[in-house]
Formats: C-alpha cells, sequence, structure tokens
C-alpha cells in the first residue's frame, strides 16, 4: 500500500494508479521548454522521465521566473497533482517515442531548486564516441544510458531467479587464479607476492569443482581477457554467468541455456517496455525468443557459410564477421555444436570420432554472434590426463582439477553467457561499450 504523503517516485507513478493524487519527487532537470504562460519541465530521478507543467497562475510568480534560469542536471524539489494526458500514453507500436510518454504529468503547486548546475558538459548536441566515453560518469544519465542499464539489471536478476528455480546455488569462483581456462595468450598477470597470478578468465574449472559438491552450481561475477581487439563486440573486463551441472549431458545444458535466455527475454519484455521504447527496439524481434532455437552442427555452418560466397577453411575457429553471417541468417538464436577439438580447449569432451567435441555456442540473431559458449566435460581421467599432455599444459598447476576425475567422477557440463553481449543483443546496441557502466577496451580505462 503506497502512502501518498511519502515521496514517490516516477517508476511508482507509472506502475500504479495516482491519477489525481498530490506527489512530491526530487531529482534532475533533463529539459525545459516555454510556450507562453505554460512551462514544461522533464524531470528525471534515476526511475524514469516524466513532464511536469508548470501555469503561471498556479504557482507563485518567484516560481515561474524561476523556471527560465533552470539549468540541465540542476536538482529540484517539486509537489504538484498527477494526472493523465492521453498524448503522452505510449504502446509497443508508437513512432518517435519521447522519455516523457508514461501516460501521467504532473501539474506543479511548488518547486525548490535545491543545487543548481553550471555549464553541464553533456548537453542535447551531438558530441563524438571519445567525448562521451571520457564523460561516461555523466553520460549514464542520458535516456539511452538510462534504459540500457536498467535493462541490464532486469537481465541480470532474471538470470539469477531463473537458475534458483532450477535448484541451482550460486558458487562464488576466485578473480585471482594460477592457472589459465581459455588459452594463456589473453591471460592478464598479477605479481602475487613473488609468484605469477592471473585475472581470472572463468570461474568455469571452479565450478566444476562445486558442481561435484552440490550437483548443481554458478559463478556469477567479471571475468578478464587481455585480447588486442577492436571489434564492437569486446571488452578486457566483462561478466559472465557460468552454471554447470553433475550428472549432466551437452543435451542438458542445451536445454537449460535455451530455456534461459528464453526467460530473460520474456523478463525485460514484461518489466522493460518503457526502456525498450526509448530505445526504439522491434519488439517483435524479442517477442519471437522462444524455445526450440534453432540447431546446426559445426560442419552444417561451414556449409551455410560457403554456400553464402564466404571463402571459410575447415577447421578454423569462427571470427566476428562469419558469426554474423550466420546469425544474420535465422530469426531465432542459432546453435551450433560439435567443433573440431583442435579449436576448442582440452577440458571439452570428444565424440565417438574422437575427432570433435561434446560442445555447443549459442549466437544471438541480427547478426550479434556468440552469446553462449559450453561442453560436456572430459570426465574420464586417464583422456583427461593425455589431452593436457599433448597440449603441453602444466600439470603441477591443474593437479586439483585432476583430482576431480578420480575422487567421484561424474558425467557433467556447463556453459557461460556473457552479460554485455546479450544486453547489447537485446537492447540492439552498435557496441557493448554501452551495455556495462564503465567499459575497459583496449586502451581505455578512464574513468
Amino acid at each position: 500500500m503506497i502512502e501518498i504523503t511519502d515521496r514517490i517516485t516516477i517508476d511508482l507513478i507509472r506502475k500504479n494508479n495516482l491519477v489525481n493524487k498530490e506527489v512530491t519527487l526530487k531529482g534532475w532537470v533533463w529539459n525545459v521548454r516555454s510556450s507562453g504562460k505554460i512551462k514544461f519541465v522533464i524531470l528525471r530521478d534515476g526511475t524514469g522521465f516524466i513532464q511536469l507543467v508548470i501555469e503561471k497562475n498556479n504557482v507563485d510568480e518567484g516560481i515561474f521566473e524561476m523556471i527560465e534560469k533552470l539549468t540541465q542536471e540542476s536538482v529540484i524539489e517539486v509537489k504538484g497533482v498527477v494526472v493523465e494526458n492521453s498524448r503522452l500514453k505510449f504502446d509497443k507500436n508508437k513512432p518517435n517515442f519521447n522519455v516523457a510518454f508514461i501516460g501521467y504529468e504532473i501539474i506543479v503547486k511548488d518547486l525548490k531548486v535545491l543545487y543548481k548546475t553550471q555549464d553541464y558538459p553533456i548537453t542535447p548536441k551531438e558530441h563524438g564516441i571519445d567525448f562521451l566515453l571520457d564523460n561516461r560518469h555523466l553520460w549514464i544519465r542520458s535516456s539511452k544510458q538510462f534504459a540500457i542499464l536498467r535493462i541490464r539489471n532486469t537481465v541480470k536478476n532474471s538470470i539469477r531467479e531463473f537458475l534458483n528455480k532450477e535448484g541451482f546455488i550460486e558458487f562464488d569462483s576466485p578473480i585471482l587464479t594460477p592457472s589459465a581456462c581459455e588459452g594463456t595468450t589473453t591471460l592478464f598477470e598479477i605479481d602475487y607476492f613473488g609468484d605469477k597470478m592471473y585475472l581470472s578468465q572463468s570461474g568455469q574449472l571452479y565450478v566444476e569443482a562445486g558442481a561435484l559438491a552440490f550437483n548443481k552450481v554458478y559463478c556469477f561475477g567479471p571475468t578478464f581477457r587481455a585480447e588486442k581487439s577492436k571489434t564492437r563486440r569486446h571488452l578486457m573486463e566483462f561478466w559472465m554467468v557460468e552454471p554447470e551441472m553433475a550428472f549432466a549431458t551437452l543435451e542438458d545444458i542445451i536445454y537449460l541455456a535455451q530455456n534461459m535466455i528464453s526467460y530473460i527475454v520474456s523478463k525485460v519484455l514484461e518489466d522493460n517496455l518503457y526502456e525498450l521504447l526509448i530505445l526504439e527496439r522491434d519488439i517483435s524481434k524479442l517477442e519471437n525468443i522462444k524455445p526450440p532455437f534453432y540447431r546446426i552442427t559445426y560442419k552444417e555452418a561451414v556449409e551455410l557459410l560457403n554456400s553464402k560466397g564466404i571463402n571459410f577453411e575447415f577447421g578454423q575457429d569462427f571470427g566476428a564477421p562469419e558469426e554474423t553471417v550466420i546469425s544474420e541468417s535465422f530469426d531465432k538464436p542459432i546453435i551450433i555444436t560439435n567443433y573440431p577439438k583442435s579449436i576448442k580447449p582440452f577440458y571439452m569432451k570428444l565424440d565417438d570420432s574422437k575427432e570433435f567435441v561434446l560442445n555447443m555456442d549459442i549466437l544471438a540473431p541480427e547478426g550479434y554472434g556468440e552469446i553462449v559458449g559450453g561442453s560436456q566435460r572430459e570426465d574420464d581421467y586417464e583422456t583427461l590426463l593425455k589431452r593436457m599432455q599433448e597440449e603441453n599444459i602444466p600439470l603441477k598447476d591443474y593437479q586439483w582439477y585432476l583430482d576431480l576425475r578420480k575422487y567421484g567422477t561424474v558425467k557433467h557440463a556447463g556453459f557461460g553467457l556473457g552479460i554485455e553481449r546479450t544486453v547489447a543483443w537485446i537492447c540492439k546496441l552498435d557496441h557493448v561499450r554501452q551495455a556495462i557502466p564503465f567499459p575497459r577496451m583496449l586502451y581505455r580505462y578512464y574513468p
């Protein structure tokens, strides 16, 4: 039960029937415009945007004059009455969406300036991306960044909701590790009191240990890759969720991943329609994300590329250009299975041919490429040991990992889903740098 005497947020106004109720809002001035004896202020309070209507005859003369001097990002407290405005109603088919379109506005009775901002650097004019990234601490206040990061919050919450309902427990993996998970060429090295340590590329090896203790686990946190890449899909630091299941096969994690992705998208559609409209996202594309997803093998993916005029050599891994071509060919996520063992890590279980592995990647549609990678893990001690020896992996660093195959080994499988790539696809962004509050990219780490 909402007490109207309490300070209300714009989000609560959107979600509750507060028409003709007097409310108090505190927030920041986003825009000001005039129309004769009426002035309009767009206010943001961190939960949304709303239009304030200040009529000359409804407020003290000093307040009306003060509106003219309001500056962008000044802090105000406003008291007024919530009214419906049919012109501000929104729906998923409305073109030219305005951030104040929530179906309501506030007729102002009183207004106080709590802080007057001077010379705010990010103005309504166009700014270059380097300038915006240098001012990322302020850029996150803009309407589109607001929408993206609210959707990111829903994505993260929905993942935890889904996995918790499926019986998983969160199992924290370390950020500092003594060994590599995804190859030694992309490690950030740390001096650890004279010893070499690395920022984690993945929590996978540790959640395998967790799965053999708790059956269903997942880790969720930042991971690091020192990839000298400047593509729209790469960050040096990104967030990943990694579920792992004991007594599970490749088919089990394919089933789990499809359902989790579908659940994420459904929650965004349910909770973030307002934000999707700010981003002018085509909602119908997301409404189509329901299992089963399309599924092909690596061999079939290579054939698809060649049929589209891409001269792709069998046995190579797909890069961003190939993933784009493949994912643009489907209107839902596409699952690619059974890659050659030569291009995949040692821990992936071999199929019967011993030439391919029991793995899967899931590519998001609309050209967004890989958002999930996973596999059934090699559970046999001798087979795993042989593969590690073939790849000259230092066994002393992985003795604990080999122990998992000596003491109570079972079939197990898992996958990782990248948060930023998933958010970029859902929001239809042109670069993952907007999908995280403070991106870390090649040669960019400020602020």
